[in-house]
């Protein structure tokens, strides 16, 4: 460990080269315990710099970053330092990550890693803008297997701190793809012979009843509006949840969890 003498802060390791500063996306801030040592256990991901507040939770995240031979420059500060580089009123545990983002696979080699899976799932979310709730499904979608969520490249929230806290490691896990045309993605699937289940609260068959064996997409749609005419007309099936109480509807991440609960309970 050494000192930087410009600022007094203590710091690990050099920092990261991997890139062409011609040819970057935006960096990004992570911030959050499980998001930041799972971003920093990723081969994948190119990182630059960790701002941590804690001394052992700094020799976690060294030896996750060190585990793949990752070199990131890390810098023990204070609390309000971690904060002062996020938005306010990020819970960020004392620890941050500056990041590029994964790239986007691409739909056709999602599918292909879905088929490689037990059950192949995929999820589609049609125009789910709350990052919130897109990193909660991620979350969801990490825990029960699905290994891809696809998004409209519009109408979709961009890949934040806030989004990638609530997915809590998910992000690493689960391909995000973004598409232009989501009718044209449900085609590409169908084509390769997923069974593409929308959720729609009004529809007649329950999913246990409208589930199928094979692989699967769950198609959700934005709260409220639910999904558009010509996404849900392109659905194989529509299938709602069964619920006991009066209230209308559940939140779209929970019906997600739900959703892929009983695909990968009755694969």
């Amino acid at each position: 460990m050494a000192r930087n003498r410009k600022s007094g802060r203590k710091t690990w390791g050099k920092t990261h080269r991997r890139r062409n500063s011609g040819d970057r996306n935006p960096s990004v801030w992570l911030y959050g315990v499980h998001a930041v040592i799972a971003a920093l256990s990723n081969p994948a991901r190119i990182c630059e710099r960790v701002l941590v507040s804690d001394e052992e939770l700094a020799a976690h995240a060294v030896a996750a970053a060190e585990h793949h031979g990752a070199r990131v420059s890390f810098e023990c500060v204070s609390r309000d330092d971690v904060g002062s580089v996020l938005p306010s009123g990020a819970v960020h545990q004392g620890i941050a990550l500056l990041t590029q983002p994964l790239p986007d696979p691409g739909l056709e080699a999602a599918i292909d890693r879905a088929l490689a899976m037990n059950p192949p799932c995929i999820l589609v979310l049609d125009q789910v803008t709350d990052p919130q709730n897109v990193g909660a499904i991620m979350r969801s979608a990490g825990a029960f297997g699905a290994s891809a969520i696809v998004m409209q490249d519009r109408h979709a929230p961009l890949v934040t701190g806030a989004l990638a806290k609530a997915a809590s490691g998910g992000l690493e896990t689960v391909d995000l793809v973004r598409e232009t045309n989501l009718v044209r993605s449900l085609e590409a699937l169908k084509a390769r012979d997923f069974w593409c289940i929308g959720l729609n609260g009004e529809a007649k068959r329950t999913l246990a009843e409208a589930r199928v064996t094979g692989p699967t997409t769950l198609v959700l749609g934005a709260e409220g509006s639910g999904l558009r005419r010509l996404v849900s007309e392109t659905c194989d099936a529509l299938a709602r949840i069964p619920q006991r109480s009066t209230i209308e509807s559940l939140n779209v991440s929970n019906a997600a969890a739900v959703a892929l609960y009983e695909v990968t309970r009755t694969a």
